[in-house]
């Protein structure tokens, strides 16, 4: 499928997006007196799923099996072995990048911030990072401020691999293995959301780069969040499309035979 299709399919797939839709087609229609019935059930329902969407802790519960999948794992010790970390873009604002001067930084941050820290304590470590375009809209995350960061934060740029050519998770993995190519038995650390990781693990398995999953940045205390409901439906909007954004991209690769299994597991 193009890339760009498939970025409109998966904005159009949203729940806020379908919410939203859904409202204003059924408002269209009542104002024409056209379809009463159906045009009651879409504005009803498009109310319903922004309301019920952003308030209730159906985020939580569609997003914790993706957190669930990979169990957090302890940072390898000072003295043990690791060949290389990968950081998994998604996490820089480019736009205010480019704008601002520095490093821009999102809610993924913790990409790059205990990516860093992972860095910091194996010097031995080569530390790639692999980003792109990731949307629709999206402007390329901009290696040269991610390196510059790394640097500055006390990474030796001899350290360093940049690649910013990918535009999704699935040339993250193919472009990362041809840029670094892993010898057998190496020790690769890959970093990235913790709801992101059974898609990226799958991915990288199905490149022929075996990593060592770590995962960061999560969005749930635990198990309990099936029951936590939100403050404001921006919030509880923003942790659904997020979710269900993951489970189709995990649907798509398997149809597209980018992954051997639906949810890569350990």
């Amino acid at each position: 499928m193009p890339y760009t299709l498939s970025k409109i399919l998966g904005l159009l797939a949203q729940p806020s997006s379908v919410a939203v839709l859904a409202l204003l087609a059924g408002i269209w229609l009542l104002g024409r007196g056209r379809a009463p019935r159906l045009s009651r059930w879409l504005a009803w329902g498009g109310l319903l799923l922004l309301v019920a969407g952003g308030l209730s802790p159906l985020g939580n519960v569609v997003i914790l099996p993706l957190e669930q999948r990979f169990a957090a794992v302890p940072a390898p010790q000072p003295g043990s072995r690791v060949d290389g970390i990968i950081l998994l873009g998604g996490f820089e604002d480019a736009h205010v990048s480019a704008g601002r001067g520095g490093l821009g930084l999102n809610e993924a941050a913790e990409r790059v911030t205990e990516g860093l820290r992972l860095a910091l304590s194996h010097p031995e470590a080569k530390v790639v990072f692999t980003g792109g375009a990731g949307g629709l809209f999206a402007t390329a995350e901009a290696s040269g401020p991610v390196g510059a960061f790394l640097a500055d934060a006390g990474i030796d740029p001899a350290r360093l691999v940049l690649e910013n050519r990918s535009r999704n998770t699935y040339e993250n993995a193919v472009f990362t293995r041809e840029m670094v190519k892993p010898a057998p038995g190496q020790r690769w650390y890959l970093v990235t959301s913790a709801y992101h990781m059974p898609r990226a693990v799958g991915l990288f398995r199905k490149a022929g780069f075996d990593v060592i999953p770590y995962p960061v940045d999560y969005r749930t205390h635990g198990p309990d969040d099936v029951t936590r409901t939100f403050a404001r439906i921006p919030q509880g909007l923003m942790r659904l499309d997020v979710a269900v954004n993951e489970w189709i991209g995990l649907f798509a690769y398997r149809v597209l035979g980018r992954i051997d299994e639906f949810f890569p597991a350990p």
